[in-house]
């Protein structure tokens, strides 16, 4: 049964993480083995993608024995993703320069850049694409233990690293991010960072540190870099962030006034925008300003409330 809530773009994976068969190495390997059995192609973080009749694009799958071939039978560069239904499916990374479209994949597909290509691809795929990139992202930056400095090894079907010098265990990381649309009467407010194009406007973000709750790090980052203080939170949806391996946690924040002051390190400018004023803004009909694209969880907070919707 389908889940009810929001979903943003890159979630609704709808694979069966099959979790439990990780750790069957006789398994996994027989699936690998399986001609029904299909693989999704990461080359240097851009999938592998083909058109569709309709303009769009969707995922280019391999055969899973042509994966475990281009990765020379190495975990280093497999992953599991689980199953639809009864077919197994993995992922397989590669990198250098020489593109494998020109290669050994030639004519199966072509390779694009996922935040170019998702909003124009099945959510699902776009889903399936952003956890295989993710976990790519993560084992790449991870090769060594970090509790003795050794180097680890794949296990768990790509989802674990194991350090054989110390047998410490490595789990996948997410960092959550608080993304928070503040909040005062009709009006929102919405800022643009020091580095961001001029007149481009999105809700505040930040990490979640230790020790801190949701509700605590969305007043915190208002406060720090709005001097805004929030007085009620309110939880809209998630988003999974593949750059490189976030959890945007989308947020309503209600403020107590009005006097909002961009901090000039984080904020370099902040506006308040009426709801019609909001609607304009994600039409592209304000003169000078614009608002993040619909792939983004910002876009889904200021809709929503523009809307009505929250």
């Amino acid at each position: 049964m389908p889940l009810d809530a929001f979903m943003n773009t890159f979630a609704g994976n709808p694979l069966n993480r099959a979790s439990e068969r990780r750790g069957d190495a006789a398994w996994l390997a027989e699936k690998l083995d399986a001609p029904d059995s299909l693989a999704v192609a990461i080359w240097n973080g851009k999938p592998l993608v083909e058109s569709t009749k309709d303009g769009g694009v969707q995922i280019a799958y391999l055969r899973a024995d042509m994966a475990q071939e281009l990765a020379d039978s190495s975990w280093e560069r497999l992953l599991f993703l689980g199953l639809w239904k009864d077919t197994a499916v993995f992922a397989v990374d590669m990198e250098g320069a020489a593109d494998p479209t020109e290669g050994p994949l030639q004519g199966l597909g072509r390779f694009e850049d996922l935040r170019a290509t998702a909003l124009r691809m099945p959510a699902t795929d776009a889903a399936i694409l952003a956890t295989s990139k993710q976990m790519f992202e993560w084992r790449r930056r991870h090769r060594h233990c970090a509790n003795c400095g050794e180097p680890s090894a794949v296990a768990e079907g790509g989802w674990k690293r194991v350090c054989p010098a110390c047998n410490a265990e490595h789990f996948p990381r997410t960092d959550p991010v608080v993304i928070m649309l503040a909040v005062h009467g009709e009006r929102c407010m919405l800022g643009r960072g020091a580095n961001w194009p001029k007149g481009m406007f999105s809700a505040l973000a930040g990490f979640l540190e230790p020790g801190e709750t949701i509700e605590e790090a969305c007043a915190r980052e208002l406060f720090e870099e709005a001097g805004l203080r929030a007085s009620t939170v309110r939880y809209h949806s998630t988003q999974p962030w593949p750059y490189p391996s976030s959890l945007m946690i989308g947020l309503i924040a209600e403020v107590d006034g009005d006097q909002a002051t961009p901090d000039q390190t984080e904020l370099a400018e902040v506006r308040w925008f009426t709801r019609a004023e909001a609607r304009d803004l994600l039409a592209g009909k304000v003169e000078g300003a614009g608002a993040p694209g619909a792939m983004a969880i910002a876009h889904q907070l200021i809709r929503a409330w523009a809307e009505a919707e929250v």
